[in-house]
């Protein structure tokens, strides 16, 4: 486990290993993408209350679900940074702020748009809504910090301390519809008990939110590939890589 974990922290291997990752996932995701769209916006039946209007679950749901996941991912990698100065941490630190803040700001478009039909309003000032715009100002504070400091030890460091102290806002993301009044509705997938959306409905969700999963891992490994090359392009390693790519 120890060796795996310090493999982690060297800039070939992790580019060599998520090169070989992404030969596979990419093209598994796009697939599972394109069936989970298909199939969620044109075979599952129309809601018996809001119609044709409640397709656009199939983007909401899945793009705030790995918002939240990719958080707790920055956080991780943040912890790692600060206990053990690894720079391979910083760099998923990094690259994880871009990517969730896109999909933060996917979940909240997406539901503004399924808002409107449904309360009659593209916003209100929900705990639900009012967090998750919380969430999307912390990636965005993360991003805004590695670019204010020259040294960039020191932005990771302050990048990670507020990736830490912003996990507060993950379970009161989580609960918000059963800690305060909110027109959100509540969960419709439950792992504890059952779920109140229809199977036929269920299972394209399911696959959209797996294929969301991969989208983040690929979206991630892409980004920190192209970091890697660019911290390491004086690298013996990285001139070897190019010249056998320019043969």
């Amino acid at each position: 486990m120890w060796t795996f974990f310090h493999k982690l922290g060297s800039p070939p291997w992790l580019y060599a290993i998520s090169g070989s990752i992404l030969k596979y996932l990419l093209p598994a995701t796009l697939l599972a993408l394109g069936v989970g769209m298909v199939w969620g916006l044109l075979f599952t039946p129309p809601d018996f209350r809001q119609g044709d209007s409640y397709r656009i679950i199939y983007i909401h749901v899945p793009a705030a679900a790995v918002a939240l996941a990719g958080y707790y991912v920055m956080a991780t990698a943040g912890a790692i940074s600060l206990i053990w100065k690894m720079k391979m941490a910083d760099i998923a630190m990094q690259c994880c702020a871009p990517i969730g803040a896109a999909l933060t700001f996917v979940a909240l478009v997406t539901g503004s748009i399924w808002g409107k039909p449904t309360w009659g309003t593209w916003w209100v000032w929900d705990a639900r809504i009012t967090s998750m715009l919380i969430l999307l100002f912390l990636y965005l504070g993360v991003i805004a910090l590695y670019e204010a400091y020259d040294n960039k030890a020191a932005a990771a460091r302050a990048c990670a301390v507020l990736s830490l102290v912003g996990t507060v806002n993950i379970p009161i993301i989580y609960k918000s519809v059963d800690w305060w009044y909110s027109l959100h509705q509540p969960a419709s997938i439950k792992f504890t008990g059952e779920s109140s959306i229809h199977p036929s409905m269920l299972y394209p969700l399911l696959l959209m939110i797996a294929a969301f999963y991969a989208l983040f891992a690929c979206a991630l490994l892409l980004r920190m590939r192209a970091e890697i090359l660019d911290r390491e392009r004086r690298t013996g390693w990285v001139r070897k890589l190019l010249e056998a790519d320019a043969v």
